[in-house]
């Protein structure tokens, strides 16, 4: 695991002096080596953090014939095997990692080798001899990769991190509106273009290609999540190729020359995770951790799965005030905000966990993939009153008062396109129309994505919405971020190709049944984790934000109220109301607020500078 970087700008002066500088924003990803290729035009480093072949996986690797080298950023789980491949075919190797089976696929196979990769990665490939750069991003964006266009549209830098870009003279940080407008609703930035104008995000399951004697770049899509749901898959078969397919994935996740432990939150996917860990490993205990707040915490829940299972358990309590002092190193580690509260528990336990290893297992993507989360029951819920006739329901939607019941309505009185844009959605449009006064803006649509699957039920199409949009915009990126601040790698084997190869069959009938969701990945593992751990509903570090805003944290308010940004682009009167409001206890507004004080931090480190904290190391012991 590392971070990887490029300079392509053939107007830069000193190539070296930049590419260095822009390492350097990324130590904290690989804090254990740095490795750098520098010609006459093109600079490419790398940070490292050293998992796989300790003592000679530096990077760049090149090939035989020195005409082809490599940078990586992941773990290819599945190197073992294609290594024996290659060696069959005539293939020599001088090191031990997974880095170099990669650049040998490449030589053998083009980008058509990418879906034959199983991992989690962003690498770049340097033909020193054609002068090609060619740029890949894992299958769910499990890995981040950004690139940086200049005013004539050509690619001049690359990197793991966008902060790199800011060691570029040349770069000068302008905020994207529609990046804003957009997050207004989503809680994250679901836009290609990122939060920075003309620094853009490589989508999941693509790939790059640069050519530099013609400044022509090429993006093509060579992997997508699509939907064969099969009705024929009978239940106790297919719960017995979950299981056996997960226990595979974890234990190729679990692939490390250091310690690896869990993630350990007490819900259902986690708990799987390492219940397999620990079988895996018999007697050795695992290390698992788990982080909670001073007056909300699921440690109960965490430490009966850890005790059941005979783990060596960690849990972490973190109070309000250490909370809110840590926010800027977490908007900075971010580069985009992100306005998903639990995200910084998810630094605090990182940072713990990092005491003790270096890798991590955690339980993203489950829900995605099997249909967790309690909102992919509503259409069920909405079927039940469709026999109201149509008139009584916009009838009641007249009414100009809030009541219980109403977004229901609303909800179920609306085509699922009108009004489900993923799993959260923070700002109604309206709302949005009352509290934005910038240039008009059009928000992003996604009936390019719901064209794709019309043939599912409303439930389906929760999924791969959420798949192709909250996942890597919101899941993934705070996993990836506030793990790599802490020189931590985390793995999610749940989205492992071969999983998911086995989750798009899934019919309706074996995700959701009676109300309960994940029906099937809970039944497969009933048997080896606690019940009332199979039973539960979905968890995740909460964070009890709804009560640490009050009248009592006038500082949070005023970074609000006074954020340049803010005041010119937005209703400071309504945000007021807002506030007011919530202060009152007369409507939960704490995740809007929440949303604008990421906003207005993020403004004041990358744009402002109010803040500064790009200065920070990661201090880890050795483990």
């Amino acid at each position: 695991m590392c971070g990887i970087a490029g300079v392509i700008d053939p107007k830069i002066e000193n190539i070296e002096k930049a590419i260095t500088g822009m390492v350097a924003k990324i130590t904290h990803r690989g804090p254990d080596d740095d490795g750098f290729y520098v010609d006459k035009s093109v600079g490419l480093g790398m940070r490292r953090l050293s998992i796989i072949d300790l003592s000679t996986g530096r990077q760049p690797i090149t090939s035989s014939d020195e005409k082809l080298l490599i940078f990586l950023n992941g773990e290819i789980y599945n190197y073992k095997e294609l290594r024996l491949e290659l060696e069959e075919k005539g293939y020599h190797f001088k090191t031990q990692t997974d880095t170099e089976v990669i650049l040998h696929l490449f030589e053998e196979y083009g980008e058509k080798m990418l879906p034959m990769l199983r991992g989690m990665f962003a690498f770049c490939i340097y033909n020193i001899e054609t002068r090609k750069i060619f740029l890949a991003r894992d299958f769910f964006g499990i890995k981040p990769l950004y690139y940086l266009v200049n005013k004539d549209g050509q690619i001049t830098a690359f990197s793991s991190e966008i902060k790199s870009f800011l060691a570029l003279p040349e770069f000068q940080p302008e905020v994207n509106d529609e990046a804003v407008v957009n997050y207004l609703s989503y809680q994250y930035n679901p836009l290609t273009e990122t939060f920075f104008k003309d620094v853009y995000k490589l989508p999941p399951g693509h790939y790059l290609s640069i050519n530099l004697e013609t400044n022509e770049s090429h993006i093509e899509k060579y992997w997508s999540f699509e939907f064969n749901q099969d009705e024929t898959l009978e239940e106790a078969r297919t719960t017995t190729k979950i299981q056996e397919i997960i226990r595979d994935s974890v234990e190729h996740h679990m692939i490390a020359d250091v310690p690896v432990g869990a993630f350990l939150s007490g819900g259902v996917d986690s708990s799987i995770i390492t219940t397999l860990m620990q079988k895996i490993c018999g007697d050795k205990k695992i290390k698992t951790f788990t982080v909670g707040f001073d007056d909300l915490t699921e440690g109960r829940e965490a430490e009966e799965t850890s005790n059941f299972l005979g783990t060596d358990h960690t849990e972490i309590k973190i109070s309000a005030d250490e909370y809110f002092s840590i926010l800027p190193k977490a908007v900075y580690h971010f580069d985009e905000p992100v306005a998903d509260p639990s995200a910084i528990g998810l630094y605090f336990v990182a940072r713990e966990a990092r005491k003790h290893v270096t890798v991590v297992l955690s339980g993203e993507g489950a829900d995605e993939l099997f249909g967790g989360y309690n909102i992919y029951l509503a259409p069920f819920a909405y079927n039940k009153i469709s026999w109201i006739p149509r008139k009584f329901l916009e009838i009641a939607l007249t009414i100009p008062f809030p009541f219980f019941g109403k977004n229901y309505i609303r909800r179920a009185h609306n085509k699922l396109e009108d009004w489900y844009i993923g799993n959260a959605s923070i700002f109604k449009k309206e709302e949005i129309s009352l509290l934005w006064k910038g240039r008009k803006i059009k928000p992003l649509s996604l009936s390019p994505l719901y064209k794709k699957i019309n043939s599912v039920s409303d439930s389906s199409k929760m999924q791969f919405i959420d798949i192709n949009t909250w996942l890597v915009g919101d899941i993934l990126a705070k996993a990836d971020k506030m793990t790599m601040a802490n020189s931590l790698e985390l793995r999610v084997p749940f989205l492992d190709k071969d999983v998911a190869s086995l989750a798009k069959t899934l019919p309706d009938h074996l995700k959701w049944h009676n109300g309960v969701t994940k029906y099937l990945l809970r039944e497969a593992f009933k048997e080896i984790i606690p019940e009332t751990t199979r039973n539960r509903k979905k968890l995740g570090f909460p964070t009890p934000v709804r009560n640490w805003f009050n009248a009592e944290r006038p500082d949070v308010y005023q970074r609000i109220l006074n954020n340049k940004y803010i005041k010119e682009n937005m209703d400071m009167a309504y945000i007021q109301t807002i506030i007011n409001d919530h202060n009152a206890k007369t409507v939960d507004n704490s995740r809007k607020i929440y949303l604008l004080l990421m906003l207005a931090l993020w403004y004041d480190v990358f744009i402002s500078q109010k803040l500064k904290v790009e200065s920070y190391q990661v201090n880890v012991n050795s483990v």
